[in-house]
């Protein structure tokens, strides 16, 4: 038997347990435990090198974890193979950067993983593709090429392709950082509707607006460890930590 599987939230849908990570000699994150529940929105804060980001990475295995592990609904993710791409194929992943096939369409883009993972019709991939467009506000752009969208429309593209694998939760390393700040609000509507509408979330993000209005817990990460975890009001009205309120009080001067 599995030990710290047994330990795991039996309702969760990821659980994340005992994570150790390093890059060469430095570690990053240290013994990290989170359990996130179907249809929760969990938001990540804390400074740069926090260990936020290669926390998200390590929930799809982007990055690999030198110790504990992993679970999505209760099954431990695979080191590798097949088994890994079918279970990372139910986790959706939203970037700093877009990553869009620059040689094609909108439309394409956002079909392309229901047809070649899922093996959807075109008609049917493409039906679904047109939907997810219209919900993220980009139905009159689908015969556009990325190059001919702005930041904040692109970014929108690559959420409706995360979606469009159907995914059981959606993972987002900082998706607006890399945006001109009149750009940022269209992504963050766009992710606040999926929130609201029962969306498993894991976002990690400087947005402390977005963060009070969509999350239902905020975890506070600080040198690799989690500080601490909180409902938004209690975290931005009473941090516990010294830590935390030495961030929100930097946070809040500028």
């Amino acid at each position: 038997m599995n030990d710290s599987a047994s330990l795991a939230d039996p309702e969760a849908l990821v659980s994340v347990r005992g994570v150790n990570k390093s890059f060469g000699a430095q570690q990053v994150l240290f013994d990290v435990d989170l359990d996130v529940a179907p249809g929760e929105v969990v938001v990540v804060i804390g400074p740069s090198g926090s260990g936020k980001s290669t926390l998200c990475r390590c929930i799809n295995r982007l990055e690999t974890i030198d110790s504990g592990e992993i679970l999505l609904a209760g099954v431990r993710l695979p080191e590798e193979g097949r088994a890994l791409a079918a279970m990372r194929a139910q986790i959706g992943m939203v970037f700093q950067s877009f990553n869009l096939f620059s040689h094609r369409t909108v439309l394409q883009n956002v079909a392309m993983g229901p047809r070649k993972v899922l093996r959807q019709p075109r008609d049917e991939a493409e039906s679904l593709a047109r939907r997810l467009l219209a919900r993220v506000g980009l139905a009159h752009k689908a015969d556009a090429v990325p190059a001919e969208l702005s930041g904040g429309q692109q970014q929108r593209v690559a959420l409706a392709r995360a979606l469009a694998m159907q995914p059981k939760v959606m993972l987002f390393d900082e998706p607006t950082s890399a945006l001109d700040p009149e750009m940022v609000s269209e992504v963050l509507a766009v992710m606040l509707e999926l929130a609201q509408s029962g969306m498993t979330m894991v976002v990690v993000t400087h947005e402390m607006g977005f963060a009070r209005q969509a999350a239902d817990r905020i975890l506070f990460m600080d040198a690799g460890r989690i500080v601490e975890i909180a409902e938004p009001e209690a975290f931005f009205s009473a941090p516990r930590s010294e830590r935390a309120r030495d961030f929100l009080s930097g946070i809040l001067e500028h």
